[in-house]
C-alpha cells in the first residue's frame, strides 16, 4: 500500500539514489578531461581534478537531490511529461550553479577544473533523466504482477460504496482489495477475523460511514489483537490529529493503529543484514550440509536429507521451512499416535515433547546442536524468514490458535531465533509465556535487541542450553 509515509520514504531512498549520480556524473566528466583535450583539442593534459572540487562536491551531491524535490521532480512520477522533468532538473542546476560560482570565488578554486565542471552539467541531467524512466518501467512492471500489489481487507456498509469505489480507483497500482466486508451484513468479530486469516492480509481498511462506534471499536480492537494494521478513513475529522497515528492513501486520509515496527531505516538494514548474513552463513555451512547429509543417509537411509514442511509466515502466509531430517521418514504419519501415547509437554495448541521416539539417534545429536535448523538460512536468504523473530509454527498448528492474540506474533517475520530460544531454548513449556516473549519483542523491537538477541543464542548453542 503506497500510503504518505512510504511515499516519502521512497523519496529519501530516489534522493540518495540521485546524490550518488550526481556524484558519478563529476566523476565520468573526470574521466572524460584528458581524452577530449588529447584527441579533440589536441592539448596536452592538465593537473586538477575532483581533488580541487572537494569542497563542491560536499555542497552540490546533497544540495541537488534536495532542489529536485523543491522544485516538485519527485511528485507525480507517473503523469508528468519529460519536458516537466527536464524544466525541474535545469532549475535545481540553476540553484546548484549559483552556489557553485559562489564556491569558486570564496575558495579561489582553480580554473583548470572548468570542465568537469561543464561536463558533469549535462551528464547529470542523463543520469538523472535515465533513473527517472527506470524507476518508473520497474514500478510499472511490478504493478502489473498481481503479487505484487498489497492484499487488504475493507469494511464498509453500503453507505460508503462511493467512497470505497473512489478509494479503489486512487489506488489501484499499489493495493488490491481482496474483500469488503460489510459489518452489518457480514458478520461481526468472528466473521472478520476468519476472512483476514483466509485472505492472510496485513491491514484492514475501515470507511466508518454506517458503522456504529461500539462495533467499530469492536473489529478494530480484533486487529489489534491478531497484530493486523487498522486504517480507519479520516475524511469525517474535521482538526488535524497526531502525527504517528495520521496516514492517506491516495488523498484519503486515514487514521492508522500499529502494532508493528513502522517502516524504516531500521528495518531496511535488519532485511539487508539477514539477507548478507544468510549468504555468507551459507556458503560457510556447505560443508557441515554435506557431512552431515552423508551421515543421515547412513543413520536413516530410507528418508531424504532434508525435511520441508509448510509453516506459517508473516500475516500467516505459508512457506516451506527448511530442515535438515532428524526424524524417520514416517514421522508424521505418527504424530497422532505419540501425542495420544506420550502426551504434549507443551500447553496449549503447540506439540513438544523431550526423547520424542520419531527422532533416530543422528536426529538427536543434531537438534542438540542446532544443526538441524541451519538450512533455515535459505529461507531468510529467499526473505520468508529473518535471523531473529519468532518461530515459526505448522499451518495446522496456527490454524487450532483457540485466541485471537496468538495470532499477532504473526504480524512480522518468522525467525530461526527468538528471545526464548536465546534464554534457554526448549525450556519454555507453557505455550501463553512463548506468546508473550514474542509479543515483548514486536512491541520492543529494535536493531540492538537483535544483536542482543544473536549474541545470546551463540552461548545457548554452543554450549547446548536447554536443548533437547
Amino acid at each position: 500500500m503506497i500510503s504518505t509515509r512510504s511515499k516519502s520514504f521512497s523519496i529519501q531512498v530516489l534522493q540518495v539514489v540521485d546524490a550518488f549520480l550526481v556524484w558519478l556524473a563529476f566523476w565520468v566528466a573526470e574521466q572524460l578531461r584528458t581524452p577530449v583535450r588529447e584527441k579533440i583539442f589536441n592539448r596536452e593534459a592538465i593537473a586538477g581534478g575532483l581533488e580541487d572540487l572537494f569542497y563542491v562536491l560536499v555542497v552540490v551531491v546533497p544540495l541537488i537531490p534536495i532542489a529536485l524535490e523543491g522544485f516538485g521532480f519527485y511528485r507525480d512520477p507517473f503523469s508528468k511529461s519529460r519536458r516537466k522533468s527536464v524544466w525541474q532538473i535545469l532549475r535545481a542546476g540553476a540553484v546548484a550553479g549559483l552556489v557553485v560560482g559562489i564556491i569558486l570565488v570564496f575558495f579561489k578554486i582553480s580554473g583548470e577544473s572548468r570542465f568537469i565542471l561543464g561536463a558533469s552539467a549535462p551528464i547529470g541531467m542523463i543520469f538523472l533523466l535515465i533513473r527517472e524512466s527506470m524507476t518508473r518501467q520497474m514500478v510499472r512492471s511490478l504493478v502489473r504482477e498481481e503479487d505484487a500489489r498489497e492484499s487488504v481487507i475493507v469494511v464498509a456498509t453500503e453507505a460508503a460504496d462511493d467512497y470505497v469505489s473512489e478509494l479503489a480507483k486512487q489506488s489501484e497500482e499499489s493495493i488490491k482489495i481482496v474483500k469488503r466486508f460489510d459489518p452489518v451484513n457480514d458478520g461481526g468479530v468472528e466473521e472478520l477475523n476468519d476472512a483476514i486469516k483466509s485472505h492472510s492480509v496485513g491491514k484492514v481498511v475501515f470507511a466508518p460511514m454506517g458503522i456504529d462506534f461500539e462495533r467499530l471499536s469492536r473489529l478494530v480492537t480484533l486487529c489489534e489483537l491478531v497484530g493486523v494494521e487498522s486504517w480507519i478513513a479520516a475524511d469525517f475529522l474535521q482538526t488535524q490529529v497526531a502525527r504517528p497515528t495520521f496516514d492517506g492513501i491516495g488523498s484519503k486520509p486515514m487514521l492508522v493503529l500499529r502494532t508493528t515496527p513502522e517502516l524504516s531505516w531500521a528495518l531496511i538494514a535488519k532485511e539487508i543484514f539477514d539477507r548478507g548474513v544468510a549468504l555468507v552463513a551459507i556458503v560457510g555451512c556447505l560443508p557441515m550440509w554435506i557431512a552431515a547429509a552423508i551421515a543421515i543417509k547412513v543413520a536413516s537411509p530410507n528418508g531424504g536429507v532434508f525435511f520441508k514442511q509448510l509453516r506459517a509466515g508473516k500475516y500467516g502466509k505459508p512457506f516451506l521451512v527448511w530442515k535438515l531430517r532428524t526424524m524417520h521418514p514416517d514421522a508424521e504419519a505418527q504424530l497422532a499416535k505419540v501425542k495420544e501415547e506420550q502426551g504434549n509437554q507443551m500447553s496449549g495448541p503447540v506439540f513438544k515433547l523431550d526423547h520424542d521416539p520419531r527422532v533416530f539417534k543422528l536426529g538427536s545429536f543434531l537438534r542438540k546442536t542446532s544443526i538441524d535448523e541451519t538450512p533455515q538460512l535459505i529461507n531468510v536468504l529467499k526473505g520468508e524468514m529473518s535471523l531473529v523473530g519468532p518461530r515459526p509454527l505448522p499451518v495446522y498448528e496456527v490454524k487450532s490458535f483457540d485466541k485471537m492474540a496468538y495470532h499477532r506474533r504473526l504480524s512480522v517475520k518468522p525467525g530461526i531465533t527468538c528471545t526464548w530460544q536465546a534464554g534457554g531454548r526448549n525450556s519454555i513449556t507453557s505455550f501463553e509465556d512463548w506468546v508473550r516473549l514474542d509479543l515483548e519483542y514486536i512491541d520492543n523491537w529494535s536493531l540492538w535487541l537483535d544483536f542482543k538477541i544473536l549474541l545470546k543464542t551463540i552461548p545457548a548453542v554452543l554450549f547446548a542450553r536447554g536443548a533437547k
